[in-house]
């Protein structure tokens, strides 16, 4: 199978501080797709990445705002393709893999496809973030539904109705789960493909930092829960106050039963306090219900207003 020569594909490099790898990302993808366009992103790298990527050919574009989530807002807004293909600029993904992500998103009438990390390699794939990457997964998968195996991935191909759709919300590395859970909250056709992960080359540096990144990927889980699943969230602690306040009031009750008085005053406005604060917030729960409900419609629509792009030539 071969893609239209219609279709417009643009490569969509984040990169901070990449001089040692971006030349090798912009040859390798342009080899496997000479019809792409590739754009690098330079986020105020210190070291040559935007003059060695404009040398090897790529369109390079500058984002003053720090964060891999920064880079994605400005690279998805300016960025007019059919498919986009984004990946880190750290030359660990393979290229050679790109047509085949973008034939299964086209043939299948996807809406993003995810480079799913197999390494044998212990320094590409180091435990704590094999480790990390499962529970966090995990987490999405109960709160938000179990589609994907690496939602941490940097190497995904998407549609142009899901780029124009996404608000990106997220600042830094915190922007893989954002992509996620909007593609599930969207219920968008999505598939995942296994792609070799390598380590970096010598003299490259990650800028991932394992425990800081973490809780801000977590910390981004919680923030998307509220906000895209508020009755679920709020319901929640609203049963633990009022399971609190029954408790509490269970001795009280048994003792105004059998003597009419209610001796601990303050438990009971106590009791009656946790009770309230557990009705405010199913109600909040149920409104905040029907504005996000809304919103997801507001999403939806503008989804829907882009075509699906054309389907690939079959040989």
């Amino acid at each position: 199978m071969i893609l239209p020569s219609t279709t417009r594909i643009a490569i969509l490099v984040p990169c901070y501080n990449e001089a040692v790898t971006i030349a090798a990302i912009v040859r390798d993808f342009q080899a496997c797709l000479p019809q792409a366009q590739v754009y690098v992103f330079d986020n105020n790298s210190s070291d040559d990445t935007a003059r060695i990527a404009r040398e090897a050919g790529a369109i390079v574009r500058n984002v003053p705002e720090q964060g891999k989530g920064s880079v994605v807002r400005r690279m998805f807004a300016d960025i007019e393709a059919d498919a986009y293909i984004m990946v880190d600029g750290d030359d660990t993904y393979d290229a050679s893999v790109a047509p085949q992500l973008v034939a299964r998103l086209l043939q299948d009438g996807l809406d993003m496809v995810v480079g799913n990390r197999v390494s044998t390699e212990q320094a590409a794939y180091r435990p704590g973030h094999r480790f990390g990457n499962a529970m966090l997964t995990g987490c999405v998968s109960f709160l938000f539904g179990r589609t994907f195996t690496d939602i941490l991935s940097g190497y995904r191909v998407f549609s142009r109705r899901y780029v124009k759709s996404f608000a990106a919300h997220s600042a830094g590395f915190e922007i893989e789960t954002e992509l996620t859970v909007h593609s599930l909250e969207l219920r968008m056709p999505v598939a995942e493909v296994a792609t070799v992960y390598k380590s970096r080359p010598e003299g490259s540096v990650s800028k991932l930092n394992t425990y800081r990144d973490g809780v801000r990927i977590l910390s981004t889980i919680l923030r998307l829960f509220k906000s895209e699943r508020p009755l679920a969230f709020f319901s929640l602690f609203a049963v633990v106050s009022m399971l609190l306040s029954v408790i509490l009031a269970e001795p009280l009750v048994q003792t105004y039963l059998h003597t009419g008085l209610v001796p601990r005053l303050p438990t009971a406005v106590l009791c009656a306090a946790l009770m309230l604060f557990g009705v405010i917030l199913l109600v909040c729960g149920i409104i905040l219900d029907a504005v996000t409900k809304g919103r997801i419609e507001q999403k939806r629509f503008a989804y829907l207003a882009h075509p699906a792009p054309a389907l690939p030539v079959h040989e």
